[in-house]
């Protein structure tokens, strides 16, 4: 499957029943990947758990994947808030907990997202829309600077999560958040430890002073 982000059609985009619709095909998605995969699921199985007849769901959705699409695309925005702190060096310990455990409640749905055939491009997504968030909070102050830092922080935790969701014999949150604090978060934000972040040496200073005042 190609990830794409959907947009439902602007004629229904806004319209509370309509929305109340498309509210209804993802939970019943979602409940009916809490067993069954993705490929032995079929529109007429998420129309019968939504209670909705099958020839509605193509007012709203033109193919199943499009519908799980608009799931992804809501989930990105949940797993990114849970990821931001890490990239802020707040509370690290805390968000990555909070975000293995989001995960863990709705892994047959991630499991799907990031290992499924949809996986690489929704990291694409992921990594893309988090730059564009960091570039907004960008400061001349930061360090690291903000786009690297945020694209490794993002990256690393999407393979870390990838892995488990792989894993047979599961991890408990507690021991795969342990492993993204010290592998990921701590050599990448260092501020994260209370490490500060790395002065210039006084040699590097003046040599690079001598040089503009040399091209003045």
């Amino acid at each position: 499957m190609r990830f794409k982000t959907y947009r439902p059609h602007l004629s229904t985009a806004q319209d509370a029943r309509a929305v109340r619709t498309r509210a209804s095909f993802r939970d019943a998605l979602l409940l009916l990947l809490d067993s069954t995969p993705l490929d032995q699921i079929s529109i007429r199985d998420i129309a019968a758990e939504a209670g909705v007849s099958y020839t509605t769901f193509f007012r709203h959705y033109p193919t199943r994947e499009a519908l799980l699409s608009d799931i992804a695309t809501e989930e990105m925005r949940q797993l990114l808030a849970l990821t931001m702190p890490m990239v802020d060096g707040r509370g690290v310990q805390e968000a990555s907990l909070e975000l293995f455990r989001y995960v863990r409640e709705n892994r047959r749905l991630w499991s799907t997202l990031l290992t499924g055939g949809a996986g690489d491009a929704l990291r694409a997504e992921l990594l893309q829309t988090s730059l564009e968030i960091a570039k907004r909070r960008a400061s001349p102050q930061d360090w690291p600077p903000p786009d690297i830092g945020t694209l490794l922080v993002v990256s690393g935790t999407i393979e870390v999560l990838t892995w488990w969701l792989r894993q047979d014999a599961r991890l408990p949150v507690e021991r795969v958040a342990d492993i993204l604090y010290r592998f990921v978060i701590l050599p990448i934000m260092p501020a994260a430890a209370g490490v500060p972040r790395p002065a210039e040496k006084r040699g590097a200073r003046s040599t690079r002073k001598r040089i503009r005042d040399e091209q003045k």
